[in-house]
């Protein structure tokens, strides 16, 4: 399957039992929410993932129920979030080999590479693969920014397609298409500047609360690719409190409260995290809850899938 770099595609959360296992009962629940809604791609284990909790093994019984679950629908992409480049390199094979439809690549995890080590470690597994990669550029949370020099030196190869543009600097979208214009096709990372990065051209959306609110994400998107941007912005206003959720260092604990409310998924998570309680639970349940009561209606023909 060939990525058409287009749409939403929903860094799904990680579904748990409350025995610590995968719960793929409430992974399929989601998975077939999003689908419903009209999501255009699937990533496991990124930061909502809970990548850095995950067995070699459980990411890939994950990558293949989902694999299976897709039926083809869409693409399926894992997400490469490792310490070293032999690892990176390895997972980035294995997930070709049980049928992955493309990646999603992080720079190392752990230690703090410089410009030369980052693009080395790029480099060497887009070389190991022939599968499509978006790069994940966030360097508020991980700490090394893929440079617009770097992307320079990263063009060279054609697996390299895409990048999950996560800087929380809206400009940089602008700063893609002036220096390479449809090389690399950009999506928006950050729930809280979606809107804004999707009018100023990001051909797509790898969203976090859509995991709660699949229709409401799918719809902003389409809208404003529509430009029908007043209706956008009457969901964008409600939705933003919400969205502002995916930047808080617990945003796995609140998306995952999110999906409990919404019926899409549990607050189980995998520890160290704990569930949110007290105050900052109350705090976040009052956001939720003055959402829920007051969903917009969503303009017919905005959501759902395109035969």
């Amino acid at each position: 399957m060939t990525i058409n770099w287009n749409g939403v595609f929903p860094a799904v959360t990680t579904k748990f039992t409350a025995n610590d296992e995968l719960d793929f009962n409430a992974i399929d629940l989601n998975l077939h929410a999003q689908l419903e809604a009209g999501a255009e791609g699937i990533i496991l284990g990124g930061s909502l993932g809970e990548a850095s909790v995950l067995t070699d093994e459980e990411k890939f019984a994950l990558l293949t129920h989902t694999l299976k679950v897709v039926d083809g629908r869409v693409p399926v992409l894992l997400n490469i979030a490792e310490p070293t480049t032999k690892k990176a390199v390895a997972a980035a094979q294995k997930a070709a080999q049980l049928g992955a439809n493309g990646l999603m690549l992080l720079p190392p995890m752990r230690y703090y590479s410089d410009h030369e080590e980052t693009l080395a470690f790029l480099s060497a597994v887009a070389e190991s693969t022939e599968l499509p990669i978006m790069i994940y550029n966030n360097p508020v949370d991980y700490k090394i920014e893929v440079t617009l020099a770097m992307f320079d030196h990263l063009a060279r190869y054609s697996n390299i397609q895409a990048v999950k543009e996560s800087t929380r600097d809206v400009s940089n979208v602008t700063r893609m298409f002036n220096r390479f214009g449809e090389r690399f096709k950009i999506f928006t990372g950050v729930d809280p500047l979606a809107m804004e990065s999707l009018v100023m051209g990001a051909h797509g959306w790898v969203a976090g609360l859509v995991d709660a609110f699949p229709k409401e994400t799918v719809a902003i998107f389409r809208l404003v690719k529509q430009n029908r941007i007043a209706e956008a912005l009457i969901i964008y206003r409600w939705f933003l409190p919400v969205l502002e959720l995916d930047i808080h260092p617990k945003l796995v604990q609140y998306i995952k409260l999110a999906e409990s409310l919404t019926g899409l998924g549990t607050e189980l998570t995998r520890a160290p995290r704990l569930a949110i309680h007290g105050e900052e639970r109350e705090r976040v349940l009052k956001i939720l809850n003055d959402a829920l009561a007051n969903r917009p209606q969503l303009p017919e023909g905005s959501w759902g899938k395109i035969n």
